[in-house]
This record gives structure tokens, C-alpha cells and sequence, in this order.
């Protein structure tokens, strides 16, 4: 019995095989359930994923993608993997140069189009982790991130109270900033650049921001990685500013207990989230979210910075 084409797509569909802008795939094990406390199977998992496309695609082009796979399902092993598993002879991918100093030869997936979101799902890839860095410039990140980690009993409301600290200092700096879920407990700040910045440039900032931020509050802020130390306050990671290192995309669903997404939110959210508001979302509302409003997170794809001087 024929598949329903992924919705969104010009896709056709035999039992197992799907063409989707030119691009030929074989499609199996469709009725897997890879969340099993909502019943969201692999199907849905491809369905979700084309139909976000449209917005989740710019923050994922030219960007080398790790992919964190779930074959049996969010209760089943998982793994994140950098080199590109087999694929079909159109899905490029790039070479990871910027791992030298580990001696790692790796070749990492590009994913740049909805075929290739596709495949990915296919593969079990529920979340998706670019590296800030184009293919074309690995060295140069086109954003800087803060990922702010709550350490319990702190959680999202603290972790929506550190993003505005953050907003004000960037905000001081002349910087615009935009805000996401982790898609859990925590919150991401990106700064977009899309300029000549460098991976020094951006951990050294980012260090400095979150090392201001923890002398200002440290009773509900912490910017040393030591988890014992982490009770009680966030922890503003200005580690993910690494040539080694991605973040999960603006999107992508998260491995949890229930399909959850990494979300784009409003600063008003935000300031929402601070007073106590959960900002969680699942994969339809997140659909209607984009269909209201749009791509929240379109800036970062797209807007010129500079980084002032320390």
C-alpha cells in the first residue's frame, strides 16, 4: 500500500521509494515508533521535518551537521555522529579541517535542501547540530552562541532570567540578539555575525560576557564548567564558541520524552518565561507558530555584525 508523500513536497510514492525535487530515497520502516509515550513514529518524524523546511533550511545551508540518532527511538541507544553515515551519491559533505589538531579525518553531511532533511530522518537523526562555521569558511563562525544551562533546583524561569541579563549587556554593545528553547530546560542567545570574526574572537567575547554576568550575580550565575558547582544557577556556556563544537538548530526536534522543539521565541516570550510562562512546543504548534508569524530566527541567517572590542 502506497506511503502518503511527505506533506509539502511534489513527492512520488511507491511502497518504499520517494522522489522529492529530483532526488530519489528509499523510505522503510515508516510505522516505527520512535516517541512512545505520544505514539510518533518515523513517518511523522519525515512529515515534521518537510514541513519546517522553509524556515529550518537557512540556518542549516553550507553548515557541516552532526547527527544525533535515535534508531530504536528516544528510549533506545543513541549517538551523535559527525562522519557522514552512507548516503545517497547527491547528499555532499564536508571535509572537517578544522579538526586537524585532533588528527580526526572527517567528513561531515551537508544538509541543504528538503531531500536532504529527509534522509536524515530517515536515518533516525531527531536532532540535527550544525557547526557555526560555513563549509566555505569553517573558521570563521556567522554567529555567537550562549547556552544558558540551568543546574537544579535553577530551571527554565532562571534560565529565561540570565537570557535578558544577556540581552542587556548585548544590547549595551549595540549587538541585537535572538532567543530559542533548548527545546527542554534550558535557552540559547545567538548573536548573528556573517562577517570575518573568528572562533578566538567569539569564545574570548562570549567568556568575557558570561565571566561579567557570574561577578554581577553569583549567587544565580556561574560561568565555570564544574557541574558540583552548577546547584542553584545557570550556567552560561561560552564554550559552544568552538570550531569543534555544533548546537542544535533553530527547529530541530529534541530527544525527550515527547517530540519537543528547539523554538524560536520573542523577547516579550522571554520576559514571559522569566515570571514563570512554560515555553514549550511541540511540533505542531511550532507549524502554526511559523504559519502566524514567520521565522523569528530569519536574522540570524542573514544580519551583519561586528563584534566591538573587549
Amino acid at each position: 500500500m502506497p506511503y502518503p508523500a511527505p506533506r509539502g513536497t511534489d513527492a512520488e510514492v511507491t511502497a518504499s521509494l520517494v522522489e522529492i525535487e529530483g532526488k530519489a530515497l528509499r523510505l522503510t520502516n515508516l510505522d516505527k515508533v520512535l516517541y512512545p509515550a505520544v505514539g510518533f513514529t518515523k513517518a511523522d518524524l519525515i512529515d515534521y521535518y518537510t514541513s519546517v523546511a522553509p524556515v529550518l533550511l537557512p540556518h542549516l545551508a553550507g553548515h557541516p551537521v552532526t547527527l544525533h540518532r535515535f534508531p530504536d527511538g528516544v528510549h533506545g541507544v543513541h549517538f551523535y555522529e559527525t562522519r557522514c553515515p552512507p548516503r545517497p551519491d547527491w547528499l555532499p559533505t564536508q571535509h572537517m579541517y578544522t579538526f586537524r589538531r585532533s588528527g580526526k579525518e572527517v567528513f561531515a553531511c551537508l544538509l541543504d535542501g528538503a531531500p536532504a532533511l529527509v534522509w536524515a530522518a530517515q536515518v533516525a537523526a531527531i536532532e540535527l547540530h550544525p557547526y557555526l562555521g560555513l563549509a566555505s569558511t569553517l573558521d570563521c563562525p556567522t554567529a555567537l552562541v550562549f547556552d544558558l544551562d540551568p543546574g537544579p533546583p535553577a530551571g527554565f524561569a532562571e534560565a529565561c532570567r540570565v537570557a535578558l541579563d544577556v540581552r542587556a549587556v548585548l544590547d549595551g554593545m549595540g549587538l541585537a540578539s535572538f532567543p530559542k528553547t533548548s527545546g527542554w530546560a534550558g535557552m540559547h542567545v545567538y548573536v548573528p555575525l556573517n562577517g570575518t570574526a573568528t572562533y578566538d574572537d567569539t569564545r574570548a567575547f562570549a567568556r568575557a560576557v558570561a565571566a561579567a554576568l557570574t561577578q554581577d550575580r553569583p549567587d544565580a550565575v556561574i560561568d565555570v564548567m564544574t557541574r558540583a558547582r552548577r546547584a542553584g544557577k545557570v550556567f552560561v556556556d561560552w564554550s559552544q564558541n568552538d570550531a569543534g563544537k555544533s548546537t542544535v538548530v533553530a527547529y530541530s526536534l529534541r530527544g525527550r520524552e515527547v517530540p519537543v522543539v528547539s523554538a524560536p521565541v520573542t523577547w516579550e516570550e522571554v520576559a514571559e518565561g522569566a515570571e514563570g510562562r512554560p515555553l514549550v512546543f511541540g511540533p505542531e504548534t511550532v507549524l502554526r507558530r511559523v504559519e502566524d508569524s514567520g521565522d523569528l530566527f530569519a536574522p540570524v541567517a542573514t544580519l551583519e555584525q561586528t563584534l566591538p572590542g573587549l
